[in-house]
């Protein structure tokens, strides 16, 4: 099952830095924090992290010197740089030192957590298109788009065949409603995550021995939801 994926927050700004912890961690991540550059270069050596969210002006060693370094010695480490400045050579000294992203304070959260989600996508490795599937009574075939159910065929729609194929090569992740959104529909659509949840409830009610108590698609609160198969 995979592991949740680790964010280190480098910030001398308290306040900025405990909001984006909270938030960080309600959205389902594990979070570490440092406030100065020494220290969260330290950390970015000591331990392993899916992602850093780096503030230039830092005590200690500012963020372009820290971005440098890391890029040297992690160079698949996604990094976005999070910053008061708003110039344009700030903005490309950043993405020079090897910045995957660049967002200004003061910042949208939803865009900032947006932002994340898509550096972390970009990140993973290409998954290999899934084709057909079987878990528990389940039996999926992603190609023709058909599917049965102890035996029997069971109808889905286009997007459900979609949403099923996105949680099954996802098992065990916690899969947030915004990236069904991003991944699905696409950002150029608008619906919303009640969108969703009542699609997540329609799929239960073919999937699902007992829908109420959903054994594959599982509710995370607050979040989304995770996708087991039962077959690991």
């Amino acid at each position: 099952m995979n592991k949740k994926k680790h964010i280190l927050v480098v910030e001398d700004d308290l306040n900025i830095l405990m909001g984006l912890q909270d938030n960080l961690i309600s959205e389902g991540y594990n979070v570490s924090t440092a406030t100065n550059g020494i220290d969260g270069l330290n950390l970015v050596c000591e331990k392993d992290f899916d992602l850093l969210i780096l503030d230039i002006m830092l005590p200690g060693m500012n963020g372009f010197e820290i971005c440098k370094k890391v890029k040297k010695e992690k160079p698949l480490l996604p990094i976005i740089m999070l910053t008061a400045r708003s110039s344009e050579m700030d903005k490309i000294a950043g993405l020079d030192f090897g910045a995957d992203d660049y967002i200004t304070k003061p910042f949208s959260l939803s865009e900032l957590l947006a932002r994340i989600r898509a550096v972390l996508r970009r990140a993973d490795p290409v998954k290999k298109e899934l084709e057909k599937y079987v878990f528990g009574n389940v039996e999926i075939d992603f190609k023709k788009m058909n599917a049965y159910v102890d035996g029997k065929e069971v109808r889905f729609s286009k997007k459900e065949y979609l949403m099923l194929q996105y949680f099954v090569q996802r098992e065990g992740e916690v899969v947030h409603r915004h990236d069904l959104l991003d991944e699905v529909w696409g950002y150029k659509k608008t619906p919303t995550t009640r969108t969703i949840d009542n699609f997540i409830l329609d799929i239960r009610k073919k999937i699902e021995v007992i829908p109420s108590n959903p054994k594959h698609l599982v509710s995370i609160s607050g979040v989304g939801y995770r996708f087991i198969s039962g077959n690991l």
